[in-house]
Parts: C-alpha cells; structure tokens; sequence
C-alpha cells in the first residue's frame, strides 16, 4: 500500500484528498502545521508528501530544505497561490512536482502513481552497497564503513538504538531508559554526552558527513543519507 503524509492547513480539502487517495489503496495521514508535519516524517516511512505552501508558522518552501535535510522522498507541491517564483523556488528546492490548486483529484493520483513509478524504477536498478553502520550482536561490536568504532557498552546500547530505528527519532528518554548499561540515576544529558563521543568515534572514519542528527524537542536520528 502506498503511504502518503499531506502537511495542509485546510482541513476539508485534506480530508476530500484522503478519502478519495483511499479508494486508490493509498493510506494517507494528514498534518495541519509543518512542525508536526516534519515530525511525522522521522517516525513512519512514507512513499510521498503532498505539500501545501501556505502554511501556519512556516512558509512551505521552508519546508522543502527541512525535508531534503533528511529524506529524498518525493514531494508535490499543492498551491493556490499563482506565482511562477514559488514553482520556480519549490522545483530548486527539492520538489518533484508542482500542481495549483483547485484541481482534479484523478490527475493527483496520476501525478502520484507517474511519480513513484519513476523513483521506484530508479530504485530498483541502484546498485546494492554495504549499509555504512553494520551492528554485530554477538560481539557487540558496530563497523562504520567497514570499521570498527570500538564503542563503550553504553556507546554500543545507544547507538544500536538509533540504528534499529534508522531514518526515525528516537527520544533522548528512550534512550536513556532502554539501555542497560546507562545508571538509572542518570540524567537526560548523559545521553547527550554519549552521543557526542560516538559522533566522535564516527567523525575518525568520516569528518566531513553529520550521520547522528538531533530531532527539537525529540531525540536524534540516525541517516546514511548525507
């Protein structure tokens, strides 16, 4: 089933789109404000966003790097505003394609199906490459680019987390709590601190490329995406 997140401050247009995307085997999950919008993306995988760019507390072209900074999921633009600049903008930006409104939705669901045909073709003929983070549970042991990072225990707790949650966030809270080598009178910040030397040991191998990235009011995330 093909997952989209439609980040659309306009609630009766979002729930038309997401009753009818449904009659197409899409499962839709909407977001009035980008904020929770950009969220939802670190915690599920979605094969689209539909984007609206009027949105509250963030223009959506700001929104376009912020994804970028973090998936190459594709992206629709879906506007009522006119400007030739916000296409030109959005399209530079990393968006995929761009439809004012109103609109058909039957030519939104060709959109969506031309689009994903096109990515998934490209997919599929990618060449497979090691994954960069390779964990090793019997000797607890985590190769970065084919390298040890000869991590502490807790560095090894921490960082097998974010890699079993790749590509999502997970709380600093979490964190904390799962491992089992982290004192249970530990603070918040110890997290913090461990993340650091594990940045550390990762930037040895590669200095030039962020891997662990910190989520606002989340956690962090892991990415190979870089």
């Amino acid at each position: 089933m093909i997952k989209i997140l439609i980040i659309e401050d306009d609630p009766e247009l979002a729930l038309i789109l997401t009753n009818y995307l449904t009659k197409y085997d899409m499962e839709v999950i909407g977001a009035e404000d980008p904020y929770i919008g950009l969220s939802l993306l670190t915690q599920h995988e979605f094969d689209l966003i539909i984007l609206d760019l009027t949105l509250p507390g963030m223009d959506g072209l700001e929104v376009i790097p912020k994804i970028r900074d973090i998936s190459n999921i594709p992206i629709i633009i879906s506007s009522a505003r006119d400007d030739i600049t916000d296409k030109v903008i959005g399209m530079e930006r990393g968006a995929d394609d761009y439809m004012p409104k109103p609109y058909d939705p039957r030519e939104l669901v060709t959109r969506i199906k031309t689009i994903l045909r096109r990515t998934h073709s490209v997919d599929e003929k990618a060449p497979e490459v090691e994954a960069l983070f390779v964990a090793d549970p019997n000797a607890r042991e985590i190769r970065f680019k084919g390298k040890s990072l000869e991590l502490t225990a807790a560095e090894y707790d921490i960082l097998g987390m974010l890699l079993q949650h790749k590509n999502g966030s997970v709380s600093r809270e979490q964190l904390l709590y799962e491992s089992e080598h982290i004192d249970d009178d530990s603070s918040i910040k110890n997290v913090d601190v461990i993340i650091s030397r594990i940045r550390q040991k990762i930037a040895k191998v590669d200095p030039d490329n962020i891997y662990i990235k910190p989520i606002r009011g989340v956690g962090y995330l892991l990415t190979d995406r870089v």
